[in-house]
């Protein structure tokens, strides 16, 4: 666990203001109404908005922490280092520390963090929501829309915790 775990939760923020940006109504949001045939009415009447974003971040504080394992590479080295009841012993405590200490910021940019958020938003978010549409019979916009939001958002979200956790060395 990083020593600056709380930025969990601040990268857990991004999708809810990505999302007050991107689906608003001058952006994505009307043709994102439209294609799901929506009114600004039926969403306001329709559903608890404490619920719906308390859940939605929610969401995205576990999508945060599992992102944080695509985009940092060290975090591969942790867990290999484990026994299977999660215990490491001072040996590989020993060895991780060096490592981390030789390549421990290696890749940890928030440039690094865009490129593996966008290859997380291409090769996997895609496919998902693509799969989905197909299913419900949905169209490309109704995929663009959606896979855009999450390109943005996942993009964002890895740059972010690429370069601001911090794992320091074990002990």
């Amino acid at each position: 666990m990083p020593i600056n775990f709380h930025m969990f939760f601040v990268a857990a923020l991004i999708p809810l203001f990505v999302g007050f940006i991107y689906y608003n109504p001058k952006v994505f949001g009307g043709s994102w109404m439209k294609i799901n045939g929506f009114t600004e009415q039926t969403l306001r009447e329709k559903g608890n908005p404490a619920v719906i974003f308390g859940l939605c971040y929610l969401l995205a504080c576990m999508l945060s922490l599992m992102l944080s394992f695509i985009v940092i590479h060290q975090t591969g080295a942790v867990a290999s280092a484990m026994g299977a009841a999660g215990n490491i012993s001072p040996e590989a405590v020993a060895d991780l520390n060096t490592f981390l200490a030789k390549y421990g910021e290696t890749h940890r940019t928030f440039g690094h963090g865009v490129l593996h958020g966008f290859m997380t938003a291409v090769l996997l978010a895609l496919p998902i929501i693509a799969t989905n549409a197909l299913f419900e019979r949905r169209g490309g916009k109704y995929i663009f829309i959606h896979w855009g939001y999450w390109a943005v958002t996942l993009t964002l979200m890895g740059g972010v915790l690429c370069a601001t956790l911090d794992y320091g060395m074990l002990s």
